[in-house]
């Protein structure tokens, strides 16, 4: 460990072995679960941000690989939220050749983005972002070829960015996409939440919108996915979704 390392060595006073088991069993670490063999410090989400915020303008580029790198799932944690906070920070003094390093450096550690909280907690706030004004088709490829069901879900909660600026269009295209993979094989669970949360999430801003893709769609949408999707409806028009895969 890098004693000039102050995001590690501040995460590691923060060790709380009370708190671990707890942690394994909420992020899956058993055999065969999809965190398995993850391994945790007992920090909580809330004092992960107070060390980031209390020191993320001290912590360099090598800093960040070492604590990305790191078997603590806190520290790696930590790492992307500092990444967030650099990439946010620059782009207020637009800095975009620091944006870009931030976005580069993520997307060339996604095996260390490896549990649904470290996809969900950085991954709209910087990739999401730094795509608001470029080519999206970075999240497509992910999509369709992502290794894992991280990057995969990295490629549909990252449009959360889009859809908070009224830009739903590549959130139903990505849903499109799972959709089709649902033909062959079944989906994994935490890619349908993933899916039918930003559709929940596009119908708040146009219902409308949401209402026609599952009008077309919902008859051929996995049960967890659809749930997610109808959670904001009244419990009539969710019924009927249920039930008859239309609204019509």
């Amino acid at each position: 460990m890098s004693k000039s390392n102050i995001l590690l060595q501040n995460m590691l006073s923060h060790r709380d072995e009370s708190q671990v088991a707890g942690l394994m069993r909420f992020f899956k670490t058993g055999p065969g679960q999809y965190g398995e063999g993850d391994k945790f410090l007992g920090i909580k989400v809330p004092v992960t941000r107070a060390v980031v915020k209390e020191c993320w303008k001290e912590v360099s580029f090598e800093n960040l690989q070492e604590c990305i790198l790191s078997p603590w799932h806190e520290v790696r944690l930590a790492s992307l939220l500092c990444l967030v906070e650099i990439f946010s920070r620059a782009g207020k003094k637009k800095q975009e050749d620091l944006q870009k390093r931030c976005v580069d450096f993520y997307l060339a550690h996604t095996d260390r983005i490896n549990n649904w909280d470290l996809v969900d907690l950085s991954c709209y706030s910087l990739l999401g972002e730094w795509l608001l004004d470029k080519d999206r088709t970075l999240l497509y490829e992910l999509a369709r070829n992502g290794k894992n069901i991280w990057e995969r879900r990295i490629s549909m909660v990252s449009t959360m960015a889009f859809v908070r600026k009224n830009q739903l269009s590549d959130t139903y295209s990505i849903a499109d996409i799972f959709l089709e993979d649902c033909d062959r094989v079944p989906l994994h669970d935490l890619l349908q939440k993933a899916v039918g949360w930003l559709l929940r999430e596009a119908g708040k801003k146009d219902e409308a919108s949401l209402r026609m893709f599952l009008d077309k769609r919902a008859s051929k949408m996995p049960r967890t996915m659809l749930r997610y999707s109808l959670e904001k409806f009244p419990e009539p028009v969710r019924k009927r979704y249920l039930i008859y895969g239309s609204f019509k």
